[in-house]
């Protein structure tokens, strides 16, 4: 079969979640509201962060771009995912397609950093409270989340550029509901040997290398926190890292089990479903799992609610 490369396919095939047409409104429906949860929540912890005073912290400054990067992840992925489901071509474009895999993977990079860097800020809270205000100062707080963003745009830069190397012959159909890695390659007809090495090299640096972060700054933070006396004072240190660890758990569990496995062993099936958790439900839960747990954005929710009833009654 003769091989045709990349800018010769004008457009790929997107099957979806699901190619059963009694399946399709109830994933529609499903994903819209996930998607519609996803960007008010998120929306609200930004304009929370940005309109209350005491919320003015670096802490709150990082969850409000976390917040951005969960928007950004999702926009990349759902909108165009809702349009395919009704249409009866179910197509994306071979620019389209690349500029997808460049955002998703940016995104994805970023939320990988923004959680390193909150990993941080609880360290420098727990282990040294009291140069908190001199080390993590809003100049330093903006040159963390714009070096977080530069790397995650050449990140997604190097691998968005190896997926142009690759050949694609007869077949133009993605098994999944977005432009991944690991489905295009599936379909490739060309050696995917370099970008398996790439994702499991490069790719294990950034994400283990985040990770392995804030394994060591959890581990300062518990070894201060056993050293508290008193266990209501333990319980209130450690409380304030509960939400982040929740998201953490459910971020890497999720993006290892997908991506860090040879490419043979990858089930486009299952991979569907694990993908669905950290694209969808992780960035929708977010927002709940941070104000849930966390009193001052609570605080600030019931003000900027009682606001919103006394204008309305005026």
């Amino acid at each position: 079969m003769e091989r045709t490369n990349w800018t010769s396919i004008s457009h790929f095939i997107l099957l979806g979640i699901s190619t059963r047409p009694e399946e399709q409104m109830p994933l529609f429906v499903l994903f819209l509201s996930m998607y519609i949860i996803n960007v008010s929540g998120n929306l609200i912890i930004i304009m929370l962060t940005i309109s209350t005073t005491h919320l003015h912290t670096p802490m709150y400054f990082f969850l409000s771009n976390l917040s951005l990067a969960d928007i950004g992840f999702t926009s990349t992925v759902i909108p165009n995912m809702l349009l395919n489901i009704f249409s009866n071509t179910k197509t994306i474009s071979y620019t389209g397609c690349l500029t997808q895999v460049y955002f998703f993977v940016s995104f994805a990079a970023m939320e990988n950093f923004l959680l390193a860097v909150m990993a941080y800020d609880r360290y420098i809270a727990i282990c040294h409270p009291f140069h908190y205000p001199m080390i993590l100062t809003k100049r330093l707080c903006v040159q963390m989340v714009a070096s977080c963003c530069t790397l995650s745009h050449l990140h997604a830069l190097l691998h968005t550029l190896l997926m142009t190397r690759l050949s694609f012959c007869a077949k133009n159909q993605i098994h999944h509901f977005f432009c991944d890695l690991y489905p295009l390659m599936k379909i490739s007809c060309s050696s995917t040997n370099i970008n398996t090495l790439v994702i499991q090299t490069e790719g294990v640096v950034i994400i283990n290398g985040a990770l392995t972060f804030i394994i060591i700054s959890y581990a300062c933070i518990i070894s201060a926190i056993l050293q508290i006396p008193s266990a209501i004072g333990k319980w209130k240190a450690f409380s304030t890292c509960g939400s982040h660890l929740t998201v953490v758990a459910i971020f890497y569990g999720t993006l290892t089990w997908v991506y860090f496995r040879p490419l043979s062993s990858y089930s486009v099936t299952k991979g569907r479903i694990v993908t669905v958790m950290y694209t969808v439900v992780t960035p929708m839960l977010n927002p709940f799992i941070y104000s849930l747990r966390n009193g001052d954005v609570k605080a600030a929710f019931r003000k900027w609610l009682n606001r919103i009833w006394y204008s309305g009654l005026k």
